[in-house]
Formats: structure tokens, C-alpha cells, sequence
């Protein structure tokens, strides 16, 4: 395999407690129970938090995602399900996040092998997790767990500091140290005083051609992103909800897996000029339509069309809303409605973080900016692309200077949009050695939207901006931004 194919994942390798006596008093019996738990737990709860299942074994799986983050709390998320369950099977649990080299649909490499050697040191219902794993959660998920030290691990030569988490009888682990910790119980049956949930499903692309693909995601993107200015919503990550694009799941589903009250769908259909976006909005437990329209237009009306959408959605809601806030909501749209297209043509592949595809994006940032040079968003991606570029492609000093000056262009444009300075602020702190800019933009970012789906690039950013002294570890804002 080439150097090229190479690249980071998180790995969660989980292995069956009991299997083999489990085989030897009843095996038609264990089979089918596996099997079941992959089908109705397992694979539902990995693609809910954007990995997949890439190796099954007869008593075990593996599955790979795009971070150690999502590979943790889906490793958790797994093990909380299954407590829950009268006299289920009990899995081991053994998360690592290094390099793997794809083999058709398999995956290969230290990643992996790291991973499995792992699992066997996990108790019961557990996770051991490497170090690796440990520090990339640092801030996104409490963690509770026993050093075990640097057990000799098979075949593995170099030595390795395992964790073993601590999953308390009844709480959950999987949430961000700023906030508080999930309920088991879905959001409609929570306390009203919590906040109302909503999760926005990928819109449909009914023109017939495949290359309008990224206009229905770009749009949904956009209001995902408006909705989340509403401090008074919280509103899933679009990595959780676009595992679901092309998949046929029920919405009771989708609100047991992603813990949602709300859920967001509908349909893009673009013909020359002209746009047509159907939406409809559901209560997620019980599958009830609370709202449905349709909305058409110009296509340079597309903005607006958002702008409708996202006040009726907020307007069901939280009917607390006021307009005033609604207007706050309309975040800065660029001049150039090409630019736009560009730049929605640039973030998917921003997926993976890495040099090739931060190229590939490049390019069509940079011809965005050349139809307007003041699109802070397309500046702030833009950044990232070179910061992406020189933390993994060989630390090119032009790089690190694009980096830098498209970062400083996005935060002393003027913009409102949240998200774009939240990604300058995490560029401008990495690469820029201007803290006093970086804190600036971050600070504006929390102000703007707490709420925002950036947020948690934003305090990771902050806190490294704060401690000078700190050791500069190299996250990846696509978790919470894209």
C-alpha cells in the first residue's frame, strides 16, 4: 500500500464475554443473539456516531472513525445500551486511535492490532482505552479511569499506557465537560425545563443529477447551522445526523439513537434558477407531523428560503421565541451566490482532515474568494485547509503563512458567523503565535452562539491560547464544525 493510503482513525474492537461456553451449551441459540445484538444495537449506535463496522468475527467486531472522540462515546454509548438490557450479552471493549491502511472494505495496521490488544484488558461491560485516546478526549468526554500502566501487549513492540474507564452502575460518560450529562430517557420525557432537541436529517436531492448532491447538503448545513444560534435549542452535530443520508430509518429510531424531542427533514429540488425545498417538521417519539411546507424561489432567493424555514421551525418549537432573536439568527451570507457554490463544493472534503483532500478543497475555496474577496467563511475553511496542510503534510512554511493570513482576513472581516471565527480563532492559535488575535475571535465566537456547533472548537482553542505552556496537540475542528 502506498503512503498515501495511510491515515489516521479511531478503532473500537469489541469481543463477546463468554462466547466460546456460550457456543458449547447452546450455539444455534448464541448465534442468533450476536447476531441480533450487531443488527439492533451495534451497528445503529456506530453509525450514530459516524463510524462503521469494518470486520466482523464470529464473537467480536471492529468498527473505525474519523476520531478518537467519536470511537469513545460510541464505545459508551454501546456499553450503557447494554446494561440496560435483562440478561443480555456483555461486551469488552478496547479503544486506540493510530494509523490504518484500507484493504478493500477492511482496514489494517498498528491502529487496529492496538485496538484488539486492548479489548482483553477491559472487564466485563468495560473499556480500556490507550493514552492516545485518553489525551484526544481531554475536554469532550469526563473520564473516570484506573492507570493500569504499560502492560506487555502480543506482537505489539512498542509500549503502550492503557486506561481502563470507570462506567458507574446507571451514568453516562459520553458528554462534554461544559455540559451537563445526557438522561437515559428520551428528551420528551425529560423535565421541562431542559432544553427542547432537534435533529436535522440530510434534505433529500430530487433534481435527478448527482452533482446537485452537495446544493442539499450545503443547504441543510446552513440550517443546521441557523438553528443553532438559538441558545434556547440544542441541536444535534451534523456528523450524527448525516450517517443517516440514503438510509431508510424510522424516526423512532433516530430518537432513541440520537436522544432527539425534534427531527428535521425535507427535500431539495433545483432546476436551472429555480429551487423548490419541501420540509417537515416531526415528534420524534411518536412520529407525529407537527409541521409541513413548501417553499419556491429563485435561486438567488435561496438565503431566504433558509431564513423561512429556520423561523418556522423555531417558531413550533420554542414558541418563547422572540422575533428579535430570529433576526439575530440570520448569520452573514457572501455577495456571490457562486462563491456560495464553491464553497459548498469545498467542505466535504473537509471530512478527513488530511492534505490531499484540504487541497482538492482548496482550490475551490480560492475561487470563491476570487468572486468575493470578503466571504469570511470560505477564508476561515480556507485557513484550516493549510493548517490541515502543514500539520500533516510537512510543515511547508508557505502553508503555515496562507494559514495565517486567510485566518486574520476571516476575523477582521466584520463577520457575525460564529463558526468561521471559531475556526480562525483554532488557526490563528496553532499556526499564527498571536494569542491575543486567536482569544479575540474566539471570545466573539461563544458571544455570537453559545450553542453553536463550533463551540467545543472554540474552548479547545481558547484553552490552548491561555497556556502558553501548554503542549500543542493537533485536534480536528471538523467533530463539531462541518
Amino acid at each position: 500500500m502506498g503512503e498515501a493510503e495511510r491515515r489516521l482513525a479511531g478503532i473500537l474492537a469489541a469481543d463477546v464475554v463468554g462466547y466460546s461456553a456460550m457456543v458449547g451449551t447452546d450455539e444455534h441459540a448464541t448465534l442468533a443473539r450476536v447476531r441480533s445484538l450487531r443488527a439492533d444495537i451495534v451497528e445503529p449506535l456506530v453509525a450514530a456516531h459516524g463510524g462503521r463496522l469494518f470486520k466482523t468475527t464470529g464473537d467480536g467486531f471492529f468498527a473505525a472513525f474519523a476520531s478518537a472522540v467519536q470511537a469513545l462515546r460510541s464505545a459508551i454509548a454501546i456499553q450503557d445500551r447494554l446494561r440496560g438490557q435483562p440478561d443480555g450479552l456483555r461486551l469488552r471493549i478496547g479503544v486506540h486511535q493510530g494509523e490504518v491502511v484500507p484493504e478493500g472494505d477492511d482496514l489494517l495496521g498498528d491502529g487496529v492490532i492496538i485496538a484488539a490488544r486492548l479489548e482483553p484488558l477491559a472487564e466485563p461491560g468495560g473499556i480500556c482505552i490507550s493514552a492516545r485516546v485518553r489525551e484526544d478526549a481531554a475536554g469532550k468526554v469526563a473520564l473516570e479511569a484506573d492507570d493500569l500502566g504499560r502492560p506487555e501487549l502480543k506482537n505489539i513492540a512498542t509500549s503502550i499506557q492503557v486506561f481502563r474507564l470507570r462506567l458507574d452502575e446507571g451514568e453516562h460518560r459520553a458528554f462534554s465537560l461544559s455540559e451537563k450529562p445526557p438522561s437515559v430517557v428520551l428528551p420528551v420525557q425529560r423535565a421541562q425545563r431542559e432544553l427542547p432537541s432537534i435533529a436535522v436529517l440530510p434534505f433529500a436531492n430530487m433534481s435527478g443529477d448527482p452533482d446537485q448532491e452537495f446544493f442539499a447538503d450545503g443547504l441543510t448545513e446552513d440550517i443546521l447551522t441557523a438553528l443553532t444560534r438559538y441558545a434556547q435549542l440544542t441541536v444535534i452535530a451534523r456528523n450524527s445526523t448525516f450517517v443517516y443520508k440514503g438510509r431508510a430509518v424510522s424516526i423512532a429510531d433516530i430518537a432513541r439513537d440520537l436522544q432527539v424531542r425534534y427531527v428535521l427533514e425535507g427535500s431539495v429540488r433545483r432546476a436551472g434558477e429555480r429551487v423548490r425545498v419541501t420540509a417537515q417538521l416531526l415528534e420524534a417519539e411518536t412520529g407525529t407531523h407537527l409541521w409541513a411546507d413548501r417553499f419556491d424561489g429563485a435561486l438567488e432567493d435561496v438565503f431566504n428560503l433558509q431564513d423561512q424555514i429556520t423561523e418556522r421551525v423555531v417558531g413550533i418549537v420554542e414558541p418563547s421565541l422572540r422575533q428579535s432573536e430570529i433576526e439575530r439568527s440570520r448569520r452573514k451570507h457572501p455577495e456571490n451566490l457562486d462563491a456560495y457554490d464553491l464553497y459548498l463544493r469545498a467542505l466535504p472534503h473537509m471530512i478527513s482532515a488530511m492534505p490531499a483532500d484540504a487541497r482538492i478543497a482548496a482550490d475551490f475555496l480560492k475561487d470563491a474568494l476570487k468572486l468575493d474577496p470578503n466571504y469570511a467563511a470560505a477564508h476561515a475553511v480556507l485557513a484550516w485547509c493549510h493548517e490541515i496542510c502543514f500539520m500533516r503534510g510537512g510543515h511547508d512554511e508557505a502553508d503555515k503563512a496562507a494559514g495565517v493570513r486567510h485566518a486574520r482576513a476571516a476575523i477582521t472581516s466584520g463577520t457575525d458567523d460564529a463558526t468561521a471565527l471559531a475556526i480562525a480563532g483554532f488557526v490563528m492559535g496553532y499556526l499564527g503565535k498571536d494569542p491575543k488575535a486567536a482569544l479575540g475571535a474566539i471570545e466573539r465566537a461563544l458571544s455570537l452562539n453559545p450553542s453553536s456547533a463550533a463551540r467545543q472548537v472554540a474552548r479547545d482553542a481558547k484553552r490552548n491560547c491561555a497556556s502558553p505552556s501548554a503542549r500543542c496537540i493537533h485536534r480536528q475542528p471538523q467533530d463539531d464544525a462541518l
